[in-house]
């Protein structure tokens, strides 16, 4: 089965060039059969692909030794669950995941535009099998994920048990999904510069896909967060780490481009703007690829350095290339219809949001790339910190939300300065009452970026439930149905508006979550042995006795510590730290190797709405690194069950010994509140993808525009 996995790669690249040679004849040549021929090309690349991937993971699933990629990435002893998933955990698995998952969304993108724009998506389908055949030459001659080894180990070395975790099940295909997703708009839009069809139905037959890889880039996003503050044992969800950088990148300018691209639709507007946005999401998603894979930034979530960055700096340069090329050659029409009237309209509104977006993508791309350019400029290789970030991101996130609230309040074209204060009075009441509250708070008034983002945050829920409120209240006096059935009802007709500014109530509140728990948190790191007590954040934390686990993989070691304010008891935590052992039993010893592999930090965490106590612990091994010195010099070549037995006993012996232990200890606010922003990010996302019946959709274009107060906007359909 291995042999033909590699025959079906070899197959896929021959279906690749076929398909862009076909694409490329049929549309020079006005022969629509050509183009249909290509098209099919994409079908058979899916099927192909999808053959050879599930051959990958069966492999994996069967434990086939005789694939080098399995044999270094897993093993009999890793469970079912995590073996399926060490398939991505690989460079070569991640890549043949990235080709298959653009081949079927490449798929369901010509499937749905057949028929239409026959010259554009003929050039698109040509440009997504190119990105097909780049990859795919990746894995034929320098990623081979069905090389194979000769003699085959008996055993493999096991997935990384930092990837134990059951985010990194779902973490990968949701970034690729993202990755590969925004290479559709990309595709349509270098199709659409090709063609000279630059009107708004590229737009409108690629939006549903940004919106997808906007959807699932940003559900990787928040796995991957979540994943850095269960397993890492650091105490934070995000580290301004290259690879966490390199996935927000596309994710900021994918927000800018669903925003401005209703400019476009109701406008004619921002051509320019919105065709390079299309090409900066997709040239991005493969610079995070890029990223992780180059080796030239350090970064936990690297595979470290390989052969491929140079076939990577290749493609993005000609990414940027042939996308500079084809704007500047396009200007004349790209021209908009229409320009900016008023300051006071929602086009004004989202054109400040796209501002932000793409300076926040600007800065974080600057502080990511920045040891490059430093080296380049000074000879000296020089990073910026979680702080450099911080300085200039606070900010912008602060506009951000607050553009937020002020966009969804204003009217398409103009709005008249008589009805600012009926529509904002509200909001700027919401955001003053929470000021003059949490000023009077001891500490909150000396973190004034925080206050206020709180403030922010408190002004764009308002102002979007002022929208929400008057929409219902306009339905109801069309229709006289009950409030619930007509919020209902003004959402369905509406998904992709309500959906929006339900994503915009999720931001709000993630970053809440963000600025209380960065602000106020607490920490300390404590040496601590049974007995001992530690204060932090008004939390009086107890060590109370050391515990141990010996399991079929690993060892773990760790501590009971009783959490308790004002001497009232507040939860029980079990901290602890997992030992994987080691292959190397020539250099750690029979016994020692136990001890001397890869560990895990396992938390012991109290989670509430409106903090988490979160700790981490460091056992201290010196009380038994004796005895382990003495079993190895004494039993070098132990039999398994003698060797259990001795590892048995080391780990009593450790218990008996009362040890000293390093705990990090966290106290933070709110911190729940950004898994509760990113579960109304996705709610709001899911209900803007979500397709309306067509009947729906045929009245939304023929309701009039009644909302109360504001007669420029249209909620109440």
């Amino acid at each position: 089965m291995t042999s033909l996995g590699s025959a079906l790669l070899a197959l896929a690249l021959v279906i690749e060039a076929y398909g862009i040679g076909a694409s490329v004849y049929g549309v020079r040549a006005r022969r629509p059969e050509w183009i249909e021929s290509g098209r099919r090309a994409v079908y058979a690349l899916a099927a192909v692909l999808t053959l050879a991937f599930a051959i990958l993971v069966a492999a994996f699933v069967r434990s086939d030794f005789s694939l080098a990629v399995v044999a270094e990435h897993s093993s009999t002893t890793t469970p079912a669950f995590y073996r399926a998933a060490a398939a991505w955990s690989a460079q070569e698995g991640s890549l043949l995941l990235w080709v298959w998952l653009l081949s079927v969304w490449s798929s369901l993108a010509l499937l749905q535009t057949r028929g239409r724009m026959r010259d554009v998506a003929a050039y698109a389908q040509a440009v997504l099998l190119g990105f097909a055949g780049f990859f795919t030459v990746l894995l034929l001659f320098l990623a081979d994920p069905f090389e194979r080894l000769h003699p085959v180990p008996q055993q493999g070395v096991g997935l990384s048990p930092l990837l134990r975790h059951p985010s990194m099940m779902f973490h990968p295909p949701m970034l690729y999904s993202g990755y590969t997703l925004f290479a559709i708009p990309f595709a349509f839009a270098i199709g659409a510069l090709i063609a000279r069809r630059v009107d708004a139905q590229w737009i409108r037959s690629t939006r549903r896909f940004a919106l997808a890889a906007w959807f699932f880039l940003g559900i990787g996003i928040l796995l991957g967060a979540r994943w850095s503050y269960a397993e890492l044992g650091w105490g934070g969800y995000w580290a301004w780490d290259p690879v966490e950088n390199a996935s927000l990148m596309p994710w900021l300018t994918g927000t800018a481009f669903l925003h401005s691209i209703m400019i476009q639709e109701k406008r004619g507007m921002l051509k320019v703007w919105n065709i390079s946005l299309a090409l900066a999401m997709g040239t991005l998603a493969v610079l995070g690829t890029f990223l992780v894979r180059s080796g030239i930034l350090d970064s936990i979530h690297a595979f470290g350095a390989s052969t491929l960055g140079l076939p990577f700096v290749t493609l993005i340069a000609v990414m940027i290339a042939a996308s500079v090329g084809l704007v500047v050659s396009r200007r004349d029409l790209l021209r908009s219809e229409h320009r900016l009237t008023s300051l006071l309209s929602r086009e004004a509104a989202f054109l400040g949001n796209n501002l932000v977006l793409v300076g926040l993508a600007f800065v974080v791309f600057w502080g990511t790339f920045f040891p490059l350019i430093s080296e380049a400029v000074t000879g000296s290789k020089a990073a910026v910190g979680p702080p450099w970030f911080d300085r200039y991101v606070t900010p912008l996130a602060l506009v951000l939300v607050l553009l937020s609230g002020i966009g969804p309040a204003l009217a398409w074209g103009g709005f008249s300065r008589a009805r600012l204060a009926s529509t904002f009075a509200a909001p700027l009441v919401a955001g003053l009452l929470v000021l003059l509250g949490l000023a009077s708070v001891g500490g909150i008034a000396r973190k004034p970026l925080a206050l206020a983002m709180f403030c922010a945050a408190a002004f764009t829920l308002t102002a979007i439930s002022q929208e929400l409120w008057r929409g219902t209240l306009a339905r109801r006096a069309l229709t006289g149905e009950a409030t619930p059935v007509a919020l209902a009802a003004l959402v369905g007709r509406n998904r992709r508006r309500y959906g929006g500014y339900t994503v915009h109530v999720g931001i709000a509140v993630l970053l809440v979550g963000v600025a209380a728990s960065t602000a106020f948190q607490h920490v300390r790191d404590a040496r601590m042995r049974p007995g001992d007590t530690a204060s932090v954040g008004g939390y009086d934390i107890t060590y109370l006795r050391p515990t141990s686990a010996l399991g079929a993989e690993k060892i773990t070691l760790g501590a009971v510590l009783n959490v308790s304010k004002a001497g009232r008891h507040v939860a029980t935590l079990i901290p602890s730290r997992g030992y994987y052992p080691s292959l190397d039993e020539a250099g750690f010893g029979r016994i020692g190797r136990f001890f001397n592999g890869d560990s895990t930090s396992e938390l012991g965490l109290h989670a509430s709405l409106a903090r988490d106590i979160w700790t981490a612990a460091q056992p201290e091994l010196s009380v038994v690194e004796p005895i382990i010195k003495d079993a190895d010099r004494r039993f070098p070549d132990a039999n398994a069950q003698l060797e259990g037995f001795v590892v048995s006993t080391v780990v009593r012996r450790y218990v008996q010994a009362a040890p000293v232990v390093d705990f990090r200890l966290i106290v933070s606010p709110l911190v729940a509140w950004i898994w509760i922003g990113g579960v109304i990010v996705v709610g709001g996302a899911m209900v803007a993808l979500w397709p309306a019946p067509r009947r729906v959709r045929s009245r939304v274009t023929s309701t009039p525009s009644v909302t109360p107060g504001n007669p420029g906007s249209s909620a109440a359909s």
